[in-house]
């Protein structure tokens, strides 16, 4: 009964009105204060701050004008095979010959390169239009060397002009000589199929690769150089591999994308 006697007298005394009231303790005022602190400064990054980010795709290397396929134009049987593959030739240098019904036929580079595939065989059997040899348009050895990266169309126009890009190359160890390092020189802003990159690179299995998972953009690198190292160009170790590089070397590379602002997320 003493509680309920303590309760009839509180609602029986006046109300305490001169006496201070507490809203929030000085603990539930830092938190808020250092709420409102974060909450600002991350505002201010979203705004201001930027955020770097990469496409990864597949590449290789060439020398930059790319290669062409060599045609019989003739149907016939082949008698001789005139060159070698990884022989650099001179434009309208001899590769093989074709016996038909009139005579032999030779057929001739279009235009000065390295034979990086012969697919004719002496006795032969071949029709007209048949691919006979791949060409790599390059004239001298000390011409450079150039990455294409096949890039995602959707990620095209976010590859700002001399973006740099990082070159995992097939035949070199990346954990041992680590990763070749280039930058951007164009962007070919058409979506390739796969016939335009196996006439680019002389070659139809290349071309179904690189659009195995739909139609690239065509990025061309070139490879920073470096007289320091045995292959002739700059790698993230300090010396890079202890041999040259050859060109339809495959390879990944990674091309950073222009920075964004965090906010730029938040917006349709």
């Amino acid at each position: 009964m003493q509680f309920r006697q303590q309760a009839l007298a509180k609602l029986q005394s006046t109300e305490e009105l001169d006496l201070p009231v507490r809203l929030a303790r000085p603990q539930g005022w830092l938190a808020l204060g250092v709420t409102v602190v974060v909450m600002a400064a991350a505002s201010v990054w979203a705004v201001t701050g930027s955020v770097a980010s990469t496409v990864s795709a597949p590449a290789i290397l060439t020398h930059g004008q790319g290669s062409y396929l060599l045609q019989s134009p003739v149907a016939g049987q082949v008698t001789a095979v005139l060159a070698r593959q990884g022989e650099r030739l001179p434009a309208n240098a001899p590769v093989l010959k074709v016996r038909d019904g009139k005579g032999e036929t030779v057929v001739r580079t279009v235009a000065a390169g390295r034979v990086t595939t012969l697919a004719a065989t002496i006795g032969q059997i071949i029709q007209t239009g048949t691919d006979v040899a791949a060409v790599e348009k390059v004239a001298h050895a000390s011409d450079p060397l150039y990455a294409t990266v096949y890039v995602p169309a959707e990620n095209a126009a976010a590859i700002p002009a001399h973006a740099s890009v990082d070159l995992t190359v097939s035949s070199v160890p990346a954990q041992r000589y680590g990763v070749l390092r280039g930058e951007v020189k164009s962007v070919d802003r058409t979506a390739q199929s796969a016939q335009s990159v196996a006439a680019f690179l002389g070659d139809s299995q290349l071309g179904e690769q690189f659009t195995r998972k739909g139609r690239p953009v065509a990025v061309l690198v070139e490879l920073a150089t470096s007289s320091s190292t045995r292959s002739g160009y700059r790698w993230s170790t300090s010396d890079g591999p202890p041999f040259r590089l050859d060109s339809m070397t495959l390879a990944t590379g990674s091309v950073r994308l222009a920075d964004q602002h965090p906010v730029d997320w938040l917006l349709p």
